[in-house]
């Protein structure tokens, strides 16, 4: 199967073209304001990311659903656990939790998750994921048992991305995790882009117009922004005209 979402991603990273993705959570999102909800995301806003680290059984399809019928913005499933999966979306993140040394979470879940993906048409990406210490304890860490990599060794945290690339991925994201307290140093993303030749991804923390620039300055080829929409700031301008705070994925 060609990769097209991944080419894509390539072509537009060679173009130097700033990517967005905003992070919905199945549990938090309503489907029946999908319409309104699309209207007020960002602009510039290049896809849509689906999941989070518990969700109900069913809701993360139904979100996609719901979502495909209204945007053409390719859809992505970051998954918090192999029952997750739907083939309804576009590309899935196939996530490998570099940071942490639960053995579920650096190949069970991956081998379960196989009975869903073997006859898919979904385009599988794999992802070297890497929680980084936001300030807060995480519901990554929690569900995952744990723990985040210190933002001060970054040394460990480049080597961690470069042992991902050296194993195969794709892309390298890292995570400060939701409602991180701040957002992944712009050293350790400069660090860790020079060392990679591999699209990064940041998200976690990132709230505002200025740490999304940050990131990207710092060396990140695609931020990801979670939602928060219900009190507005002067962030990120929107589809709808108005502005959109956000909270980390």
């Amino acid at each position: 199967m060609e990769d097209i979402f991944y080419k894509n991603l390539l072509k537009s990273i060679s173009e130097k073209e700033r990517q967005l993705a905003i992070l919905i959570d199945p549990d938090k999102f309503n489907s029946s304001e999908t319409d309104s909800f699309l209207k007020k995301i960002p602009k510039q806003t290049t896809h849509l990311f689906v999941g989070g680290s518990t969700v109900a059984n069913g809701e993360t399809e139904a979100t996609v659903k719901a979502l495909k019928a209204e945007t053409n913005l390719p859809i992505f499933l970051f998954p918090g656990d192999w029952s997750h999966i739907t083939p309804f979306a576009d590309a899935l993140l196939f996530l490998t939790l570099l940071s942490g040394r639960n053995a579920e979470y650096l190949v069970g879940q991956q081998i379960k998750s196989i009975s869903k993906l073997k006859n898919s048409s979904l385009e599988i990406i794999s992802t070297g994921y890497i929680l980084i210490d936001g300030g807060n304890d995480s519901a990554v860490s929690k569900v995952t048992n744990t723990e985040p990599l210190p933002q001060e060794n970054i040394e460990n945290i480049v080597h961690t991305a470069l042992a991902g690339q050296f194993m195969g991925a794709k892309i390298i994201y890292l995570e400060a995790g939701s409602g991180a307290k701040f957002p992944v140093k712009p050293e350790i993303i400069s660090e860790v882009k020079k060392a990679i030749n591999i699209p990064l991804i940041v998200g976690g923390g990132i709230k505002t117009e200025a740490q999304n620039n940050t990131a990207y300055e710092a060396g990140a080829d695609m931020v990801v922004m979670g939602t928060a929409f219900e009190h507005p700031t002067p962030a990120l301008p929107s589809k709808g005209g108005g502005n959109s705070p956000f909270e980390g994925g």
